[in-house]
């Protein structure tokens, strides 16, 4: 017989599925290119993390944590890691909206991902990527700054 879930895995997972729970959530819309299609038509499975990265930097964006916004303030963000599971194929010409909202920010930062097919009205896929902070050297941060963490705070707050 399996072991049950932690209590706190499960809620995890409701929580992820109910948008309330989405603190500071950004969407981005995109149009499948043709280039991004493998010979099945289908859009092949590295080209997710490239949709990924677009609402990524939305949400980064959206914080007044862009690229330069870091460099300006002294600090870098380095990929730590990365997944995504692939629940539904999008294919040439599919409307899709990713989704991108944090889940952490105090050690590291962790971002959720959701990539909706807008055209068949499915998830096509949801992930998340993980980012570490790091000094002007590139030294790991063991936490998130207080310059970025105060800003990634501001995005997540709930409305009032």
């Amino acid at each position: 017989m399996p072991s049950p879930r932690p209590p706190l895995a499960a809620a995890r997972l409701q929580t992820d599925r109910h948008p309330a729970a989405r603190p500071g959530e950004v969407s981005v819309e995109l149009e499948v290119p043709f280039h991004d299609v493998d010979a099945l038509r289908i859009v092949w499975h590295g080209h997710y993390y490239k949709y990924l990265e677009l609402a990524r930097t939305e949400l980064l964006r959206s914080c007044g944590l862009d690229a330069s916004d870091l460099l300006e303030l002294g600090f870098g963000l380095v990929m730590i890691e990365s997944a995504c599971r692939y629940t539904y194929p999008l294919r040439y010409g599919e409307r899709a909206r990713v989704s991108a909202w944090l889940r952490d920010f105090k050690h590291r930062i962790f971002i959720r991902y959701e990539v909706r097919n807008l055209t068949r009205q499915r998830r096509s896929a949801r992930g998340h990527s993980v980012l570490a902070a790091t000094d002007a050297e590139g030294r790991l941060l063991l936490q998130t700054p207080d310059p970025i963490a105060r800003r990634l705070a501001a995005r997540s707050a709930p409305p009032r």
